[in-house]
C-alpha cells in the first residue's frame, strides 16, 4: 500500500484552512527546524532522502542547495507555480487544496540556504490562487510563522507573491526570473547559473511546487520512510497527472516506479470506449511519443527507466492516445503550441516553430505531398541541438518521434 505524501487533503477535509493544517501537525516541522537545527544539516537530509526535482529535470534537490556558494548574499528561494505544460495539472491541485504544505516546504527550503525573501512565482491563469496566497502569507504573518526573528533565533524570513502574465516560457527557470525582475520573461544565457548568479544576480535556489511540498514530509517523518516508496534512484511518490483517451482521467500520487500499465489500467480503468491503446506522451506536450507496446506498458514510471523508451518522465503529465487518433493531428497541435509559446529570442526556435506549424498544417489539410513529412522532418532535425533554451528542444520531439514510429499517420494525410 503506497503512502499519500502530497494529496494529504484527500484524506483530510478542509486542508486548506490554517487551522486545520495547523491542528494537524502543520508548521511543527517549521518551528523545530528554525529553533534547534542546522541549515547545513537540513540540507544533508534532503540530500539523503534522494529527493529530486518534480518540474521535469529530477535534478537531485539537495545537492542543488548546497550549490549556493557561502561568500555571496543575499540568498534566495524562488517556488515555480508557472505550470504551463500542456497535460500537466498537479500543481494546481496543491496550490487550492494542500497550499500550507507547500508553504512550509518553502519555509523550510529558505532556512536551509538562508534566504530571508523567498518568492513564489505564479502563471497568470492563476491569478485566482494568487490572490488566495496573499491572504494565506499574511495569516502566516498574522500568526508568527513568518517575519522578523522568528521564535526568538535570529532568522527573520519574509514571503512575496508575483503573478505572471501567461507567458509558457516563463516556467523556464531563468525567464521565470527575468520576469520577476520585472524584464520580458526570456531565457538568460548560462553560464552564470541561478546558484551563483540568478534573482537579482544573487545565488538562487528555484523548486517547483511538487518538490518543495515534499519537504515537511521529510524531515518530519525520516529520510527512511521517504524512500520506502518509489525506488532506489528515484525514491518517493509522484503525482502522475493523467489524462488524454482514457476512462478516469486526473491526478494520481503513485511511487516512482509505478508501471504505465497499472497507471492507464489500473487507475485510469482503461481506454475509452475500451479502444486500443496507440501511444503515450510521458511529458505533456514536450514528449517524444512512445508506441504503447507490452513492454512499454510494463515500463516502471521513474527517472532511470522511460529514457530507455527514447523519452524522458519529465513532469509525469502521461497524455494516452488511441486508436482514433492520428499522430500527425496531434503533432500539428503540439508544433502550433510552441510556435504561439516561442519567445523568439533564438532563431532557430523562432523560425523552426513556424516553419514546422506551415508543413504540419498542410498536411492535416491535406494539402501536403509526401516529400513534405521529410521537409518537417528536416526542419526539426537542423533544430535540434541549436536552441538557446528548451522550449526549441522540446518543440522537435513529437514531430521526431511521430515520423519515425508512426509515419503512416502522416502519409494518410498527404496527397495520394
Amino acid at each position: 500500500m503506497s503512502e499519500i505524501f502530497l494529496l494529504r487533503h484527500r484524506e483530510i477535509p478542509g486542508l486548506n484552512q490554517l487551522r486545520t493544517y495547523t491542528a494537524n501537525g502543520g508548521f511543527e516541522t517549521w518551528m523545530q527546524a528554525v529553533k534547534t537545527q542546522k541549515p547545513a544539516d537540513i540540507i544533508q537530509i534532503v540530500k539523503d532522502s534522494g529527493l529530486r526535482g518534480r518540474g521535469g529535470a529530477g535534478f537531485p534537490t539537495g545537492m542543488k542547495w548546497a550549490f549556493l556558494p557561502n561568500n555571496i548574499w543575499p540568498h534566495y528561494v524562488v517556488a515555480n507555480a508557472d505550470e504551463s505544460e500542456p497535460g500537466t495539472f498537479k500543481d494546481r491541485e496543491i496550490l487550492e487544496l494542500n497550499p500550507f504544505q507547500f508553504l512550509e516546504g518553502l519555509m523550510i527550503s529558505s532556512f536551509a540556504v538562508q534566504a530571508h525573501d523567498s518568492y513564489i512565482y505564479f502563471r497568470g491563469e492563476f491569478a485566482e490562487i494568487y490572490r488566495k496566497f496573499e491572504d494565506r502569507i499574511r495569516e502566516l504573518e498574522e500568526k508568527g510563522f513568518i517575519g522578523e526573528k522568528l521564535f526568538g533565533t535570529d532568522y527573520s524570513l519574509h514571503l512575496h507573491c508575483v503573478l505572471g502574465a501567461g507567458a509558457y516560457i516563463c516556467g523556464e527557470e531563468t525567464a521565470l526570473l527575468e520576469s520577476i525582475e520585472g524584464r520580458l520573461g526570456q531565457p538568460r544565457l548560462r553560464p552564470p547559473f541561478p546558484a551563483v548568479a540568478g534573482l537579482f544576480e544573487k545565488p538562487t535556489v528555484i523548486n517547483n511546487v511538487e518538490t518543495l511540498t515534499n519537504i515537511p514530509i521529510i524531515l518530519s517523518k525520516g529520510v527512511a520512510y521517504f524512500r520506502s516508496q518509489g525506488t532506489d534512484k528515484s525514491p518517493g511518490t509522484k503525482i502522475f497527472c493523467l489524462s488524454g483517451r482514457v476512462k478516469k482521467p486526473g491526478n494520481y500520487e503513485l511511487p516512482l516506479g509505478t508501471t504505465f500499465r497499472e497507471l492507464i489500467y489500473g487507475h485510469g480503468e482503461g481506454i475509452l470506449n475500451d479502444a486500443q491503446i496507440k501511444a503515450i506522451m510521458p511529458a505533456g506536450a514536450s514528449s517524444s511519443l512512445i508506441p504503447a507496446t507490452e513492454q512499454a506498458l510494463d515500463t516502471p514510471m521513474d527517472y532511470e527507466s522511460v529514457p530507455a523508451l527514447g523519452a524522458q518522465l519529465g513532469s509525469a503529465s502521461v497524455i494516452i492516445l488511441d486508436e482514433t487518433i492520428n499522430i500527425a493531428d496531434l503533432v500539428n497541435s503540439t508544433v502550433h503550441f510552441f510556435m504561439h509559446e516561442s519567445c523568439g529570442k533564438c532563431t532557430p526556435c523562432r523560425e523552426g516553430t513556424y516553419w514546422m506549424s506551415h508543413i504540419t498544417q498542410r498536411i492535416v489539410e491535406g494539402k501536403a505531398s509526401k516529400p513534405d513529412i521529410d521537409l518537417l522532418k528536416s526542419v526539426a532535425t537542423q533544430m535540434q541541438g541549436n536552441c538557446f533554451c528548451a522550449l526549441g528542444e522540446f518543440s522537435i520531439m513529437a514531430p521526431l518521434s511521430g515520423i519515425e514510429k508512426f509515419r503512416a499517420d502522416f502519409e494518410a494525410r498527404v496527397e495520394k
